[in-house]
């Protein structure tokens, strides 16, 4: 284990880190707000923070292997989402403990958007705004992550790209160097961020909500700056864009790249998780809006069918916007959304949950179970499109869905010995660990009644989540230590 490039690495990721919390500064100087002083001291804790921990190391110039990689990623996350809680635990205006500070703080650099906070409309913009912009920055750095790095360390959802699927995301990287595969990302997702929000002002929205709201949406977040979220504004048009970019971030950014890249849109079609998803979405929204129509729930048709689908693209693709409570929809349909974010987004992008080509594959592999019944002896691959996908990669994605139902079973039990019912439990950790926010029962509307204990348990699973799980769970192997 080279310790001083780990060590060096982390000590620039908290000086570039501390940068970003001089924006909520501006914001509170606009606004005429004296909420600027707790992001100067977080600031400056952070600043110190990285130049101490780089500065002893500052010359080391060894080259980062492997195991050294799976530190800074796991660090990168955890030392981040705790140094980005410093503003919100200075801040009197909130009143945060540093329990709740760190909750907040790593529910949206791991754009879960779950929240501990009450009374958004009243609090200060600045603050407000330090939210959005933290799942703005976890958005981009999931992104990176995903497409650029997660890949060279052998684990992750594009793996899986990078090594069976055909079509345009079949190369090694997009580009080159690894400097401009994320650079190439950032301006695809900064562009997804300034068409968002300006759609969002067309739609009606002031500058502020729209920014802010666009950093959330782009990153499928689902913080929002109003307690009713997207509801607050009452606006179909405002609920369209939501949902066309809320579609359009749960699909694999390379994807997005190429077309920006080539001007062409031909390769969406002739992707295998592209196709899956959209099928998903598809079907998920016409069931929800059946069962809405079935109930009577809305009067008005018109709502039925942009609250049906709104809620539907929001809670799959794992955002968490919410137009209404659908915690006390009718019978099977809250239920029916939860498990939805279980499937997520497409690999590589910003949604959270198990990721639909791994979905795709086990539902491939049992269909080929079930032909093996009937034909004990044929060989049949598993496809994507025209292209058979070797054992290895159906192993691992086997092997990640047994961990994940062990890890999501072990934090259940941990909620619930904090004194959390069944449903609460299971949908808090489903909301966690899915990088999804909102949950049924006790946490529908917040995790702020939850007890310290609980919150610090949905902090694991945010974590775990957002980190595709084996990239945490491999630091706590002997193998991994092991000279």
């Amino acid at each position: 284990m080279n310790w001083t490039v780990v060590q060096r690495i982390l000590g620039l990721l908290l000086m570039m880190f501390s940068l970003t919390m001089l924006p909520p500064v501006l914001i509170a100087v606009l606004f005429k707000e004296t909420t600027w002083l707790p992001f100067v001291e977080g600031f400056g804790l952070t600043l110190l923070a990285g130049l101490l921990i780089w500065f002893p190391v500052h010359r080391s110039r060894k080259d980062l292997r492997l195991r050294d990689g799976f530190l800074v990623v796991a660090a990168f996350w955890t030392v981040l989402g705790t140094f980005g809680a410093a503003p919100l635990y200075f801040a009197d205006a909130i009143s945060l403990s540093v329990t709740d500070a760190v909750f907040e703080s790593m529910s949206g650099l791991t754009t879960t958007g779950a929240t501990i906070l009450t009374g958004l409309d009243e609090l200060p913009r600045s603050i407000l705004y330090y939210r959005q912009q933290l799942q703005w920055l976890g958005g981009m750095g999931i992104i990176v992550l995903a497409v650029a790095v997660l890949p060279m360390l052998g684990v992750g959802g594009m793996q899986l790209y990078r090594a069976e699927t055909p079509g345009p995301v079949k190369d090694t990287k997009l580009t080159p160097r690894i400097t401009e595969t994320a650079k190439a990302l950032w301006y695809v997702y900064l562009a997804f961020t300034i068409a968002c929000a300006a759609s969002y002002m067309i739609a009606g929205m002031s500058w502020f909500d729209a920014l802010c709201h666009a950093f959330s949406t782009v990153a499928i977040g689902g913080f929002s700056t109003h307690d009713l979220s997207i509801g607050y504004f009452d606006s179909a048009a405002i609920d369209i864009v939501a949902i066309v970019f809320m579609f359009a971030a749960g699909i694999n950014f390379s994807l997005h790249f190429f077309a920006w890249r080539y001007v062409s849109i031909k390769h969406y079609s002739q992707d295998p998780e592209f196709r899956a998803y959209t099928m998903i979405l598809i079907a998920l929204s016409i069931l929800v809006v059946a069962g809405l129509f079935y109930h009577d729930s809305y009067a008005n048709p018109g709502d039925t069918v942009i609250n049906g689908v709104f809620q539907a693209v929001s809670i799959a693709t794992t955002t968490g916007f919410t137009t209404a409570n659908y915690a006390t929809w009718p019978v099977f349909l809250p239920v029916a959304l939860i498990f939805a974010s279980f499937i997520g987004g497409c690999a590589g992008s910003t949604a959270g949950g198990i990721k639909v080509i791994r979905c795709l594959l086990i539902y491939k592999q049992g269909v080929r179970e079930i032909t093996r019944l009937v034909h004990p002896s044929a060989e049949i691959p598993v496809k994507l499109g025209n292209k058979a996908v070797g054992y290895r990669v159906v192993d691992a994605v086997w092997g990640f869905f047994s961990v994940y139902i062990v890890v999501f079973v072990v934090l259940m039990l941990l909620m619930m010995a904090t004194g959390l019912d069944q449903v609460s439990a299971f949908s808090a950790i489903a909301a966690t660990l899915n990088n999804l926010g909102p949950g049924l029962g006790e946490v529908a509307t917040g995790f702020m009644t939850l007890s310290d204990p609980a919150k610090w348990v949905a902090v694991a699973g945010m974590l775990l989540g957002r980190l595709e799980i084996f990239t945490l769970l491999v630091l706590i192997t002997p193998t991994f230590w092991r000279h």
